[in-house]
């Protein structure tokens, strides 16, 4: 089953879409392409933003953290 969309292009979009045309991508597989690579990008910010929580919780993964920073500072050359 195909799902047929229209959509407006601006500027940026269609300088987007000829340079994708130009490898021998058709316009469809293009826009599929965005569409998903967009979808992924999405949910890849989404697991970074929670593992980011995750570890401002975790008060072992803060203290080892401290320590690593204390050691860069000391190993730092001085001046």
């Amino acid at each position: 089953m195909s799902d047929l969309i229209s959509v407006r292009l601006d500027d940026e979009a269609r300088r987007a879409l000829a340079e994708l045309e130009a490898t021998g991508i058709s316009r469809s597989e293009a826009v599929r392409r965005g569409l998903v690579a967009a979808a992924q990008r999405l949910r890849d910010r989404q697991r970074l933003i929670d593992e980011v929580a995750e570890l401002a919780e975790d008060d072992q993964d803060r203290a080892e953290a401290a320590e690593v920073a204390a050691m860069m500072e000391d190993l730092r050359a001085p001046g």
